[in-house]
């Protein structure tokens, strides 16, 4: 990765700063500052302290209002705090405002997921695809910082008479866009090509939030052994693995997870892992039934795959980590609605078969709990679907015990 976009926060102290407004109010801001918080985490820097505010809407210069950033200020020079992180994206003129006040690096999420993912990201098609996205997003936020870019493609004469360095860099940077358009679009018709040798196999694609379990999932079912870990976007690659079960082959693909805000640059840039999400015959949502907000995630993956036009495939409901799910139980003499704190597994059980006729199931791929009926399942939605394209390979199925 270039070195302009080596944004090393590892180990320095960090706050994180998040506004209530008319239209996220505080429960919600908390939840997105406890996601921020995680990324930084993820990013290998340390939390310290959330600053919250409650306006209108966002201030045009300094996004917090001017009595908020002087609090802010004075405890970022008393705790030697060295980065800012704002959970919402900031306009390149409300960076520098807030960068003179706080005299700290300022980051916004858009940033931070940004670096995470060039942090992440293995291969080369992934660095490419982050690197792209990275560009899109330093272009319009271009100020003198970057003027260092003209060194990148160097030589006597390269800057016209006259021309001023801010345009150069964003010449160099268009050009740089192109050049990595290009060798994307390359790069995904031979996936495009590779995908095209798998037509005659059943496809299934993980999808879901970042950290549901979706690799442990992959390596439970395939046998193989993804990198999985309990950090936000521990992988980025799509891996596609043949699987077997009882006689019936198909092929399943992990896929990056979904995130709330997940900057449009990289949804785009990621065009290879929402292509294998768009050509499955099955889609296994995965959801972490553990999470306080686990229904909010659900929307976001929804609207995630109506954006691409993939919300009317098939779909099994994977709910994971329930051996991590906490109740309280309630007393049976309590006749008020349950709540997500007091409402069983089975009771979510029973509301979620009941919901759009959709088939689910509640797991824990750590503990190994309810897999051989979730292969069952998996492998009766596998067989509807060959059986539809391959009517005469019957001889395939049998009936034989899971295990």
């Amino acid at each position: 990765m270039p070195e302009l976009f080596n944004t090393e926060i590892i180990s320095e102290k960090v706050i994180l700063v998040g506004l209530i407004t008319p239209e996220q109010d505080e429960v919600r801001v908390k939840e997105y500052l406890d996601e921020l918080e995680f990324l930084v985490d993820t990013a290998g820097a340390i939390p310290i302290k959330k600053f919250t505010q409650r306006l209108g809407m966002p201030d045009s210069r300094t996004f917090v209002g001017s009595g908020k950033l002087i609090e802010i200020s004075q405890y970022v020079k008393e705790n030697e705090i060295d980065v800012a992180v704002f959970d919402d994206e900031l306009s390149p003129s409300q960076i520098r405002n807030i960068e003179k006040t706080l005299e700290c690096k300022i980051l916004d999420r858009t940033n931070l997921i940004l670096y995470i993912f060039a942090k992440r990201a293995k291969t080369a098609y992934a660095m490419t695809q982050v690197e792209l996205a990275q560009y899109q997003y330093l272009l319009p936020r271009l100020t003198r910082m970057w003027t260092h870019l003209s060194k990148q493609r160097g030589g006597i004469g390269f800057r016209g008479p006259g021309e001023k360095e801010i345009e150069t860099d964003r010449r160099i940077i268009r050009e740089k866009i192109s050049f990595l358009k290009e060798k994307l679009k390359n790069i995904d018709k031979q996936m495009a090509t590779q995908r095209g040798h798998r037509e005659d196999k059943v496809r299934v694609a993980l999808v879901g939030y970042t950290n549901v379990g979706k690799s442990t999932i992959m390596n439970l079912i395939s046998k193989s052994n993804v990198f999985a870990e309990n950090k936000l976007f521990a992988t980025l690659d799509t891996t596609v693995r043949k699987i077997v079960i009882d006689n019936l082959p198909f092929l399943l693909s992990d896929t990056v997870g979904f995130i709330r805000k997940l900057p449009v640059g990289l949804v785009e840039s990621f065009k290879s892992t929402l292509d294998e999400v768009r050509e499955a015959d099955i889609l296994l949502h995965v959801v972490d039934i553990s999470h306080p907000n686990f229904e909010e995630q659900i929307e976001v993956v929804k609207q995630t795959l109506l954006d691409i036009k993939c919300a009317n495939k098939p779909i099994i409901m994977v709910f994971n980590k329930i051996d991590a799910y906490h109740f309280v139980k309630k007393d049976p003499f309590d006749l008020t609605p349950s709540t997500k704190e007091n409402i069983s597994l089975e009771e979510l059980y029973k509301t979620w078969m009941s919901k759009d006729n959709m088939p689910c199931i509640f797991i824990s791929a750590k503990e190994k709990n309810n897999i051989v009926d979730f292969r069952k399942m998996l492998y009766n939605q596998v067989k509807e679907v060959h059986l539809q394209r391959y009517p005469h390979n019957n001889f395939l199925y049998n009936d034989t015990e899971f295990n």
